[in-house]
This record gives structure tokens, sequence and C-alpha cells, in this order.
């Protein structure tokens, strides 16, 4: 059998040093375990070396038995019968088996290639699916990561708007100090708003007295309240009723608290007629002494524009 397995494997196209390791390695057990070895070890770099024996012989050699030299085996007696069964086993095949055994061989290899193919194939495609679940998860964890600078980007925005919104609070109380103390100062700040302000008491023309040539000119009414209507950037006024002694900066501070037509930039107060622009000396003047008693329209202007 082993030698019909031999000269089949070598018909097949595999070398005999092949052939004849494949067979001892797999117990001489036929030639579907050895086709079996072979596909599976055919990229070995050591395939082609011969096989060793557990006693240190290559597999082919024979040795005449321990304690006796090749002399002493007798080679002048009959065949035995295992001999002559052994003989009738190795009897050589037919044209028409060794078509049929190579054929068989043939098909035999040809599904051990698909069979590999395919296992290799399913590998090919478990590593790809591997590859793109590791792929899913580093693509998940650039996401967290960009969520959490996201996150952290909108932390210091609202942060920076809190600051920006508790510095204008801050400032806002500071101009309210400033105008209580203003107020205090001079003896009463302005109304709360010109709605509920009463208007200015008219001026009650004097009595008419006869003429003669020793009547003395009419006496200057002094006022003690003056009205006030200032013009915005935007076209829009404000007007409210001061003291006529309040200082022309009262007139300033209530500007740039109740102003709604956008403008943080400083301005000028000015007159258009007579044309005058009010400096940072007339604001420290009171509002009779720079003729706006007992009513004066004043317009806001950009500094630098007027």
């Amino acid at each position: 059998m082993e030698c019909t397995a031999l000269e089949s494997l070598i018909e097949m196209g595999f070398p005999q040093s092949r052939a004849e390791k494949a067979l001892a390695l797999t117990g001489n057990q036929g030639i579907e375990p050895a086709m079996d070895w072979l596909m599976e070890h055919e990229n070995d770099p050591d395939l082609d070396e011969p096989l060793v024996s557990p006693q240190g012989n290559m597999v082919g050699s024979e040795e005449p038995p321990e304690g006796r030299t090749p002399e002493a085996v007798p080679s002048d007696t009959g065949p035995t019968l295992e001999e002559l069964a052994s003989e009738e086993n190795r009897r050589p095949l037919s044209e028409e088996e060794k078509r049929e055994q190579t054929k068989r061989m043939m098909e035999l290899i040809s599904q051990k290639q698909r069979e590999r193919e395919e296992r290799e194939k399913r590998e090919s495609i478990e590593r790809e699916i591997q590859r793109r679940k590791q792929g899913q998860e580093l693509s998940l964890i650039r996401q967290k990561l960009q969520e959490d600078e996201m996150k952290k980007l909108a932390e210091e925005r609202r942060r920076e708007k809190m600051e920006e919104k508790l510095a204008k609070q801050r400032v806002r109380e500071r101009i309210e100090r400033d105008k209580a103390e203003r107020a205090k100062k001079f003896g009463g700040g302005c109304s709360s708003s010109s709605s509920q302000t009463p208007a200015p008491p008219e001026p009650t023309a004097p009595p008419p007295v006869p003429s003669s040539p020793s009547q003395e000119p009419p006496i200057k009414r002094e006022y003690d309240q003056c009205r006030i209507q200032v013009r915005l950037l935007d076209g829009t006024s404000l007007t409210q009723t001061f003291r006529a002694k309040e200082q022309l900066a009262a007139v300033r501070l209530y500007v740039e608290l109740n102003r709604k037509d956008g403008g943080e930039e400083p301005f000028h107060l000015l007159t258009s007629f007579p044309r005058r622009v009010f400096t940072e000396e007339d604001m420290e003047k009171p509002l009779q002494e720079l003729g706006l008693v007992p009513s004066a329209v004043l317009i806001v202007a950009k500094k630098g524009n007027s």
C-alpha cells in the first residue's frame, strides 16, 4: 500500500522526497492524509529536507538489525507467506486504474484548494470586519473628543458673557451711585420721567401800568426750573425737567442712562442757535448760568464730528 501511495503521489507531480515525508509523518494511512499534510505544509521552509527517524536514520535507508552485520542476513531463504501477500499488494496497477486513481486524486486536490480558498476568504472577511470595527471605535473616540472640545468652548463663551454682563452691571451701578451723589450734593435730582413731571409754570406778564416818565424798568423774573429737550443720534428725543441750579453734567448723565439709540461712544452736547459746543468745563456750570433756563434744546453729537 505504501508503495502504491508513493507512486500515486509521484505521478500526481509531488517530488519523491515530499511524498515519502508526507507518508511517513501521516503513519502511512493512505494518499488522502498525505495529500492533506502536503497542502497544509506546502509553504514550510524545511519541506524538502529529508525526514530523520527517532533512531537517527533517514527515511528510505535500511540498516541491519542490532547485533547483526549485513553479511549475517541470509539471502537464500525462500519467500514467506507475509512476503507473498506483500508482493500481491504491491502488484503494478493497470493504466485504467492509474488514470482513475489520478482523476480521483486531482478532484481531491481541487476540493482541498477550494476549501483553502474559502477558508482564506472567510479569514479575510473576518479581518476586514475587525478592521472596520476598530475604525468605528476610533471614529467614536474622535467624535467624543470633538464633543468634549465643543462643550469646553461653549462653557468658556458662557463664562465670558457672564463676566461681561457683570461688568456692565457694575458700570450701571457706579453711574447710579454717581447720579445719587450728584443729586445729594446739588440739592435733589431730576424727576423720574418726563411724563410725570409737571410742566414748568408759564411766565405771567406783569400787569400793565400807566406809562409815566418816572416809571422804573420791569424786574427780570428768576426761574427755579428749566425744561430740557435732547435730540439723539437716531432722531429721537428725550425731555426732562431739571433745577435751574443743577450742573450741565446732570443732563449728560441723564442722557447716558436713558438713551436707546444704540450709541455707547462719548458724545458732545451742543445748541444749534446760537451754535455752541459745551466743553468739560461747562459741565460743572449751572444750567442757569449757561443760558438754558427756562427751556432749551440740546443736540447729541459724536466727539470729533462737532
